[in-house]
């Protein structure tokens, strides 16, 4: 897994509630076996009319939008199954950092778990930066190790994150990673028995 410690780049705007993971990645495209090529199918149903052609309406298909590494939406993003699909087509996709006021558990784990940052920001803060999105594009310096947020106007905004989950990215470990860490340890407690 990549290291993350700090990440600077345009915003895209996505103003809904409960985005369940069917809808970032809907389940005729789970059939890969690979954590590769689902970015293509990314909230499949809402970017296309007939999938081919792409809705003018759906909110990441806006011209400003395009190429945006960081994801802002709202209340519930990623609730619904428990498919790790959902994180790995949004980072295929290219988003490195997805923001919103909560979050469904099982997709907030499963984006750590894949190096991509889920960040539970306040209400206010990021209905101010889905309006700003609407219309042009904005960028955000997301710090990791200082655990900030800093906008275009020079602001910094604090946010929580478990030692545990920081830690892990920060590194660039992966749950086997972080028990690789201790294989002395497990060598040792094995030529013990």
């Amino acid at each position: 897994m990549e290291a993350f410690r700090e990440h600077r780049g345009s915003v895209a705007s996505l103003p809904y509630v409960n985005v369940d993971t069917d809808q970032i990645i809907p389940k005729q495209f789970l059939k890969r076996v690979e954590r590769t090529g689902f970015g293509q199918f990314l909230f499949y149903n809402w970017r296309f009319l007939d999938g081919d052609s792409k809705n003018p309406d759906f909110p990441l298909n806006q011209p400003h939008m395009e190429g945006a590494s960081i994801l802002i939406s709202d209340h519930n993003f990623g609730c619904g199954s428990s498919r790790e699909h959902a994180a790995w087509a949004l980072q295929d996709y290219g988003f490195k950092v997805i923001i919103a006021p909560s979050f469904g558990d099982i997709f907030y784990n499963n984006s750590f778990k894949n190096g991509l940052l889920p960040l539970r920001m306040p209400e206010d803060i990021v209905h101010s930066w889905l309006e700003k999105g609407k219309e042009s594009t904005f960028q955000l310096r997301v710090n990791l190790e200082e655990q900030t947020i800093e906008d275009e106007e020079g602001a910094h905004h604090s946010f929580d994150i478990d030692p545990y989950w920081k830690n892990m990215l920060i590194y660039g470990l992966d749950e086997i990673g972080i028990t690789l860490q201790y294989e002395d340890y497990l060598k040792e407690y094995e030529a013990a028995k």
